[in-house]
């Protein structure tokens, strides 16, 4: 039998934190790093097989020739020892920090106007009822849908591009900001009322501690198909643009370099969707405790 001084002496016994969460974010890391390599190996089966011709599917090493050649000065052509810098004129990386550039300003006004308007919108449902259909109407349509439009609006320069990435990225972080008020117990506050809460104090001690979860998960789902529509946004006068330089290679039938637009626009949508979710860790601790 145990005894009662030995489970109260039990009692007193925590488990060791963190042990098993690290452990589990090195396995994860573990598995995802298995998977690209194994996605990596059957790539480069296919193509040593010649399964499939080069012009369509390129072999990992000419991408990676294409990458390091478009991030590097080189001859103009052979023989011509004139030397231009990486592809189109800009490095991979200038292409790259331009796309960013646009993303930065056009889903980081976005990101500071969605929330006050959804917060106020979601505030009274009736206002609510009668904008959240042209929000989602706003947000089923594709970017090549109005990119035209923009373009008569503003021009071809980044004013059309940064608009493209605005209309994309705000009725998500909307809707999301109006679900969160709107699922909001009203239990909660009333029972902040009932304890001499003003608005003031309901709206940033109640309301905004519930709503910011959502907030931050209608971010992460704008940020993502924002940075989806960079292609789009870049398809004229792109250049410099990450999404404007996989076009015009893919036009050029330089599919070593797209391929390696592609990759790179894949690995920075994974960094920035992880930089927002750390972010919203740290910022909302209490998500799935409360």
């Amino acid at each position: 039998m145990i005894s009662v001084g030995a489970v109260r002496a039990g009692a007193g016994i925590r488990p060791i934190r963190g042990i098993g969460a690290g452990s589990a974010r090195v396995r994860g890391v573990a598995i995802r790093v298995l998977a690209a390599l194994a996605a990596l190996g059957v790539w480069w089966a296919v193509t040593a097989a010649a399964l499939v011709d080069p012009q369509f599917l390129p072999t990992p090493n000419a991408v990676w020739e294409a990458f390091v050649r478009a991030n590097s000065w080189h001859e103009i052509a052979p023989g011509v020892p004139r030397e231009v810098p990486g592809a189109q004129n800009y490095f991979l990386w200038e292409h790259l920090v331009a796309s960013l550039q646009r993303i930065a300003i056009g889903a980081g006004a976005a990101v500071i106007i969605g929330p006050p308007v959804g917060f106020a919108l979601g505030a009274s449902r009736t206002v609510g009822a009668l904008v959240e259909p042209y929000l989602n109407f706003l947000r089923a349509l594709p970017p090549l849908g109005y990119i035209g439009l923009l373009i008569v609006w503003f021009g071809i320069g980044d004013t059309s591009k940064i608009w493209l990435l605005f209309l994309a990225a705000f009725p998500p972080i909307v809707i999301a900001t109006i679900t969160g008020v709107q699922g909001v117990s009203a239990d909660r506050i009333n029972a902040a009322r009932s304890l001499g809460a003003n608005r003031v104090q309901v709206a940033t001690r109640v309301l905004l501690p519930a709503t910011l979860p959502e907030v931050i998960a209608g971010i992460r789902v704008a940020v993502g198909f924002a940075w989806t529509t960079v292609v789009a946004a870049e398809l004229n006068n792109g250049i410099p643009g990450i999404g404007g330089l996989a076009y015009l290679a893919g036009q050029q039938l330089n599919t070593a370099l797209t391929v390696a637009c592609i990759i790179v626009i894949g690995v920075t949508a994974l960094a920035l969707d992880s930089a927002i979710k750390w972010l919203g860790a740290v910022l909302v601790p209490w998500k799935g405790k409360a």
